[in-house]
């Protein structure tokens, strides 16, 4: 069952693309998207990437914990 996680705190230049990218180290992202202002179009700051299965998410939380925090944009 895909798991959907919450991503706060991005760079408001970070693309939906690069954060496909990053997650896409700890398995298949199915799912990515920066969430935008409906009037200016800018990123809000955060967004959701939507992963394959449980044991993948698990994978990015370890790869957080080793060292990888901060998607740079």
């Amino acid at each position: 069952m895909a798991q959907k996680l919450f991503i706060g705190g991005l760079a408001f230049s970070t693309s939906t693309e690069r954060l496909r990218e990053v997650f896409a180290a700890a398995g298949q992202a199915e799912s990515a998207a920066v969430v935008t202002d409906r009037d200016t179009g800018h990123s809000r700051g955060f967004g959701f990437v939507e992963m394959g299965t449980q044991e993948e998410a698990d994978a990015f939380d370890r790869l957080i914990e080793e060292g990888c925090e901060r998607i740079e944009p």
